[in-house]
């Protein structure tokens, strides 16, 4: 006969307390998941209420304001410059203007000098063609002092300081108003495989790392738009120190326009020569004439070069940020391989552990 075992108080009750044990741990752990998307939905409300604050602290109050404040220079700037477009075209008051203004140097010529160099700088900001002036400048100071070369010495001192002024402060407004604009879109882009977007980059830097060869001989070259050369170089990565030591390449052709203002007969002729050199006069004679056709020439030679210099040097720093990009997928190929290497070692271990376990 068999005798039963007897059942095994100890072991049952080991098992059931092991079971609530395993249920409260459940229990629990719904709970911390539960606490979890609770504080989750808390702190996205926290951020969301920190970007409304965000919003409306007062770095982005400063923000709007400095956008506004561009927005109401450029518009000023803008209607400036398109007056004196139509007015051009029109009723030439501004032109006008100039020829009152050099008639009142000439008589009041030590004044005239420090009004000179005023009256160029704002011509200059405001895209006034500064032709009129810099051939009057000759004319009005040498007939003042009564001498050809105390004319075209002060005519040159003071066109240069005003063109320089100028240059200088239209650089900085295009600085101010367009290069963060620029910038962001087309250079802090993520799309850096747009090619346009490369290509830019690398006039860019042409510009910032060569741009004093570049902007003298642009400055040596008469038919480059004076006026518009000064807000264009502002938007590049031009350094200021280059672009205002490139002004000296303004000297010669200020010189000759001096000089043929100085040997001008009247303020008359100075309006002739000026609509020659402006390229809006037909009637011209011969000596104008010629003398047109070689400043003509001269800055044709200048511009092609400073082109021709600037398209080499872009190409340079083209092939830079090419191989840049080309060692940067280079270096990521190879993170990306070692990455590999350790994840496939870490399995290796891990499946001889469990085989030694076995």
């Amino acid at each position: 006969m068999t005798i039963p075992e007897p059942v095994n108080s100890s072991s049952s009750t080991d098992r059931n307390e092991s079971a609530s044990s395993t249920i409260n741990n459940s229990n629990y752990g719904n709970n911390v998941d539960i606490d979890d998307i609770n504080n989750d939905e808390t702190n996205n409300d926290n951020n969301s209420s920190n970007s409304n604050i965000d919003e409306e602290s007062p770095e982005h109050a400063a923000k709007i304001a400095a956008v506004l404040k561009k927005a109401l220079v450029g518009a000023i700037l803008l209607g400036l410059i398109v007056f004196v477009i139509i007015d051009a075209s029109t009723n030439q008051h501004v032109k006008t203007a100039i020829f009152s203004f050099l008639e009142w140097i000439e008589e009041h010529p030590a004044l005239g000098v420090l009004g000179f160099v005023a009256v160029y700088f704002v011509a200059t900001v405001c895209f006034v063609p500064g032709s009129i002036l810099t051939l009057g400048a000759g004319f009005v100071f040498s007939s003042a002092f009564r001498s050809l070369w105390i004319g075209v010495l002060l005519g040159t001192g003071a066109v240069f300081v005003g063109a320089s002024l100028g240059a200088i402060a239209a650089f900085l407004l295009g600085r101010y108003l367009f290069r963060d604009a620029v910038s962001n879109r087309f250079l802090n882009t993520n799309d850096a495989s747009n090619n346009k977007y490369k290509r830019f980059e690398a006039l860019d830097n042409a510009l910032r790392n060569n741009g004093l060869k570049i902007m003298v001989l642009l400055r040596l070259s008469p038919i480059i738009p004076f006026n518009a050369l000064n807000y264009l170089a502002g938007v590049t990565g031009v350094k200021f120190r280059d672009y205002a030591l490139a002004c000296l390449g303004m000297l010669p052709a200020t010189i000759v326009y001096v000089f043929l203002g100085a040997s001008a007969g009247s303020l008359a002729e100075i309006g002739g020569k000026a609509s020659d050199i402006d390229g809006t006069s037909t009637d011209s004679t011969g000596g104008n004439r010629t003398v047109t056709i070689v400043v003509a020439v001269v800055g044709v030679a200048f511009g092609v070069l400073a082109v021709g210099l600037t398209s080499y040097y872009a190409k340079q720093e083209l092939n830079k940020v090419i191989e840049a990009e080309k060692q940067q997928q280079r270096q990521n190929d190879d993170n990306g391989n070692n990455d590999g290497d350790e994840r496939e070692g870490t399995a290796d271990g891990a499946i001889t552990s469990e085989t030694y376990d076995v």
